[in-house]
């Protein structure tokens, strides 16, 4: 049996994790040799009692040739380590998974990316500042990288498809699972479309356990991690720590400071994180990553010529072209503003704030706010 059978098998044995296979790896006993192992032998190369005897006991040929058609008839590929088409950015992290399953184009996996994390429960602001930067970013011809959670990570999914660049989703469970429920339509179109990548065996369920696990492949794929709305405990920032570790960039997009969902975002900034207010932001860092011509070509200036004066019509939502012309009419007081659009004043900052991120509208002192 292949070696990278055996990596397969020993994966898929339930209590070997990472680190027992780098023992048995490490003791030279990844070959077919381990199949006749005592338990006694595996001891001997650091594996604990319990699993030594259940591997003894249970791992053969034909147990990794059932494993194996099992996952075949769900639909499901996987990859090692061993292989030469391995994510090629997954491969330099601290701890690579050894066995990635996969539905849909593994290609994208050693493409340029960029990982894009944030709250389950996001506010208006951080819906669109998602949308329009993960839609960007893969018209520019970076795959995005999320995680299929509610939230940050769907809108950034649905606003990447549609580009050249794609998405990725790595979810936390088998992937004849999906969570969150609700997100089932989702994963099937970014199966067919893009690529759903697991470090877990089919029929591993949803546990809370695993999700930071998962965390550090989403930052492993990508050149970089932007953290789009988080507070100050949210999961992104074990990603954009698994980002740190591997010796990646951590982005993060300033929200309104009395916003709890920005507390963690802004607490990267004053880290040093690169503070984001435009998809160029991003691409400026990638360039030399990115094809110099054809559909995914893409350049810094492009980007910010995504929105010119006489394209804005095309770029904003409705209620921000209202705010935007009359913004036309010439400078406004946040007070003034509030009397002529009668919002409240939460969802005209939210509003007013997008303007900002996309470089429609900039504020001056004293609250005062024009179009540029």
């Amino acid at each position: 049996m292949e070696i990278r059978e055996l990596l397969f098998g020993l994966h898929e044995m339930e209590g070997i994790g990472w680190k027992s296979i780098d023992k048995i790896r490490r003791a030279g006993l990844l070959t077919n040799a381990v199949f006749s192992c005592s338990a006694e032998d595996l001891e001997r190369a650091g594996i604990s009692g319990v699993i030594s005897a259940r591997l003894a006991a249970e791992f053969n040929e034909a147990w990794v040739l059932k494993r194996r058609s099992l996952m075949e008839e769900s639909d499901v590929a996987m990859v090692t380590i061993l292989d030469d088409h391995y994510p090629v950015q997954l491969r330099e992290t601290p701890q690579p998974p050894w066995v990635l399953y996969y539905r849909g184009r593994l290609e994208l996996a050693s493409r340029p990316s960029v990982a894009m994390v944030g709250t389950r429960v996001p506010t208006a602001y951080g819906r669109k500042v998602g949308e329009m930067l993960a839609g960007q970013l893969s018209a520019a011809g970076l795959t995005v990288v999320s995680g299929l959670a509610r939230g940050i990570d769907s809108v950034c999914h649905e606003a990447a498809l549609g580009g050249a660049g794609g998405t990725i989703a790595v979810v936390a469970t088998g992937l004849d699972k999906v969570y969150p429920p609700d997100n089932r339509e989702l994963e099937r179109q970014i199966s067919r479309e893009g690529l759903v990548l697991s470090e877990y065996p089919i029929g591993t369920p949803s546990h809370p356990g695993l999700f930071p696990q998962r965390n550090r492949i989403i930052a492993g794929l990508g050149l970089g991690t932007v953290v789009v709305e988080a507070d100050s405990r949210s999961g992104s920032l074990i990603t954009a720590d698994a980002a740190l570790e591997a010796g990646r960039d951590v982005f993060a997009v300033p929200g309104p400071l009395t916003s709890p969902k920005s507390r963690g975002a802004l607490e990267l900034i004053k880290q040093g994180a690169k503070l984001v207010t435009c998809a160029s932001d991003i691409v400026e860092e990638y360039l030399s990553y990115l094809p110099a011509k054809g559909p995914g070509a893409a350049s810094a200036g492009a980007i910010e010529r995504e929105s010119p004066a006489d394209l804005m019509e095309k770029k904003l939502t409705s209620e921000e072209l209202h705010l935007y012309h009359i913004l036309h009419q010439g400078p406004f007081t946040l007070d003034e503003l509030l009397a002529s659009t009668r919002w409240d004043f939460g969802h005209l900052h939210s509003v007013l704030l997008s303007l900002i991120i996309k470089k429609a509208v900039t504020q001056l002192p004293g609250a005062i706010y024009k179009v540029i």
